[in-house]
């Protein structure tokens, strides 16, 4: 219903699209630029790359919901079971009110915490999101019904909290290995232009090309200076344009992401202004930054006035951090020396049957400090392979001073199996629990190996070596010496107890792919 104002007005009322702007009146006779007040709107390559990260965050979601459901339903279940044959009519509302109410409060937190969100797709910080969001979420039910003095709590935190927690990292897991196949057939996978000098282009691409998941496809590069082309591998990428006109580059090529291997030299608001000009066209722009071996958690951003400093913290050796570490090593070790003790007889056994001499192996190796200590190894090679080291030592097939043999002629046939899988150093698990090594480090050198050091190098000593590590991940022995020690020197200065854990949880798979061991 009009009113008479309205009524009156009517005629000469005008309702402006979605997307119009109004008309501003010429002063001075200078038209004002009207169309630079209207928002950018996602061209199609922005909408296709909002598309598969709408699609993937539903799987998340629908698995998610599915994990604490069943999790939260079958503590529920197992508590009012359990009192089936007491006369309680209000048992199945009450407990069936603790499961609606714990199921509810873990997806809520699961989604403030963003653990679907497209920057933690495919990296280590989407488990720890997982863990911090499931953390809270019972700890608020808990405190909720102890207020309450409601019942059912604990079977939820007996129950659900294990069953859920394990079942949910395993969901993602499997889902992250899915969106890996996906994006090894060109689904689910970011067009990437890079933007910089020649060498920081090139690093930029062979990172890009070694990183396991393929977030992230070459469309183009652009070079800041006189070269024309990168080299990468055999594989040339001829620049398409020019610094200032990367947008329009981004957007013939299709490319969603546009990443910054340096800034043109001189201009401090060229990344201003180009994230300006990507707006529309580009979901991301990333900044390559020069702190290369600097993990995440050691950066944080600190402004200052106006001034956005990147805080790098300085590493410490010592301290509580450490101490949780040498907790996890021990608890992980005394339960893996269970399962050694069992499987040693067998071992030794086979050892025994085919080569006369012990069953294990003792090895000085330089450890933390450059403290030498004995590593224990089951014997996978002839008891006088030490004095054959000299005949063979022309076919070393490592790396720096690294001595590796791919049909060394002194391993046994069991030995090359116990080495295939990594058992034949099952025996250090007693040098973790006797503090020799840790279960995640660099790798444990040969004290010849350390004559061979570099200044650099020496920091590998800083902490305790690992039966796995890094290099145990990255390629074993099919690493060069140089990747070697710079994963190692990395993992020394950046390591965490959740970063162990993932690399204890990787080395699994890679033992049984038996890639690189030998």
């Amino acid at each position: 219903m009009t009113t008479a104002f309205e009524r009156q007005n009517l005629g000469t009322m005008r309702v402006p699209t979605a997307r119009s702007v109004p008309s501003v009146s010429t002063v001075a006779g200078v038209k004002p630029r009207v169309h630079a007040a209207v928002a950018p709107t996602p061209d199609a390559t922005l909408e296709n790359r909002h598309r598969w990260e709408r699609a993937y965050r539903s799987r998340l979601r629908l698995a998610d919901t599915a994990v604490v459901i069943a999790s939260t339903g079958i503590a529920a279940w197992i508590q009012i079971d359990a009192i089936a044959q007491v006369d309680l009519a209000d048992a199945p509302w009450q407990y069936g009110r603790v499961f609606v109410f714990t199921a509810a409060a873990w997806l809520i937190l699961l989604a403030l915490f963003q653990t679907r969100s497209p920057r933690v797709i495919g990296q280590g910080v989407e488990y720890r999101r997982v863990l911090h969001a499931t953390g809270m979420a019972f700890g608020v039910a808990a405190i909720a019904f102890v207020i309450m003095q409601s019942q059912g709590i604990r079977a939820q935190l007996l129950i659900a909290l294990p069953l859920g927690t394990v079942a949910i990292l395993l969901a993602r897991w499997l889902s992250r290995r899915w969106l890996q196949r996906q994006r090894v057939a060109g689904h689910f996978i970011s067009r990437a232009l890079i933007v910089g000098n020649r060498y920081d282009v090139e690093y930029v691409i062979e990172s890009l090309e070694t990183d396991g998941l393929h977030a992230y496809q070459v469309a183009g590069v652009i070079l800041d200076g006189p070269a024309s082309e990168a080299a990468v591998g055999g594989q040339r990428f001829p620049s398409v344009g020019s610094v200032g006109d990367v947008a329009a580059q981004a957007k013939a090529l299709g490319a969603d992401s546009v990443i910054l291997a340096s800034i043109p030299e001189g201009d401090r608001g060229y990344i201003k202004r180009l994230a300006w000009q990507l707006e529309g066209t580009a979901a991301e722009l990333s900044l390559s930054s020069p702190l290369v071996d600097v993990a995440g958690p050691r950066m944080s951003l600190r402004p200052v006035e106006g001034l956005p400093l990147i805080q790098v913290e300085i590493p410490t050796f010592e301290g509580g951090h450490h101490l949780a570490k040498r907790a996890f090593d021990i608890v992980v070790a005394s339960i893996a020396l269970v399962f050694v003790a069992i499987a040693t007889p067998i071992i030794a056994i086979a050892i025994k049957l085919e080569s006369k001499g012990p069953v294990f192996f003792v090895q000085p190796r330089v450890g933390r400090d450059g403290e030498t200590f004995p590593m224990l190894k089951f014997r996978s090679m002839r008891v006088d392979a030490e004095d054959m080291l000299h005949a063979v030592a022309s076919l070393n097939e490592g790396a720096g001073p690294l001595f590796k043999m791919k049909s060394d002629p002194r391993v046994t046939r069991v030995g090359a199996f116990l080495r295939k899988f990594s058992i034949d150093e099952l025996p250090q698990f007693v040098n973790v629990l006797l503090g020799h090594m840790s279960i995640v480090g660099p790798r444990p050198p040969l004290p010849r190996e350390t004559h061979h050091y570099e200044d650099s190098t020496y920091r590998r000593l800083y902490i305790r070596p690992g039966i796995t590590g890094p290099w145990q991940i990255s390629g074993r022995s099919h690493l060069s010496w140089e990747e070697s020690v710079r994963l190692d020197l990395r993992y020394v200065e950046n390591w965490s107890v959740v970063g162990d854990l993932l690399i204890l949880i990787k080395t699994v798979g890679t033992v049984f792919k038996a890639e690189g061991a030998y």
